[in-house]
């Protein structure tokens, strides 16, 4: 019987419990070293039954590409995780490469088009947007609790209608109410 792995994939100095830590730097001291932008990774096929990546898929130069390598690696009904910018706040971090919305599980579906589709199936799972994402953050920026709990307050509040339509959210009002922080998915990968 095979033995899978669960890796966490731009870890950083994030430890979770059951999962592999991959970075790029061996400062943070991850499990494994590896530039997530040079290919192929050093999995075998198959082998990764769940993957996490937060906030690491914006850095790297091609999105695609490592969606076809994650593909690769992961065993069949694997699950990703993947949380990044949407495009609307996408680019408030100067390493930023992408931002992302609601289109982008579409080009894993060889139904949705054929120019656009990569080769790679991922069933989108679920799909959530976040317009407060880092509040752990503020403190460090100056942020009092006051501000922060009002700021918690009216994520729940926005977040909640956001979600109720995703892609009308993304498409129509994000820029009112200042863009969102994240979108996050949810994959099951196809084989």
């Amino acid at each position: 019987m095979p033995t899978y792995l669960k890796l966490d994939l731009g870890s950083g100095d994030r430890k979770k419990t059951g999962f592999s830590t991959v970075d790029w730097t061996a400062e943070t001291k991850p499990d494994f070293v590896c530039d997530l932008n040079v290919f192929p990774y050093p999995w075998a096929d198959g082998s990764i039954d769940e993957i996490e990546m937060s906030h690491c898929l914006e850095h790297l130069e091609k999105p695609f590409k490592v969606m076809t390598e994650l593909h690769r690696i992961m065993a069949p009904g694997g699950a990703l995780h993947i949380k990044v910018p949407h495009f609307s706040r996408g680019f408030t971090h100067a390493e930023h490469e992408h931002g992302f919305d609601v289109t982008f599980p579409l080009y894993f579906n060889k139904n949705f088009t054929k120019s656009g589709y990569f080769g790679v199936d991922f069933k989108l799972e679920s799909m959530r947007l976040k317009w407060f994402a880092f509040p752990y953050l503020l403190p460090y920026m100056g942020y009092g609790r006051i501000t922060i709990a009002l700021l918690s307050g009216i994520n729940a509040v926005i977040s909640f209608f956001a979600n109720l339509s995703p892609a009308l959210a993304s498409r129509i009002w994000c820029f009112w109410v200042g863009g969102f922080d994240e979108i996050e998915f949810q994959f099951t990968c196809i084989k």
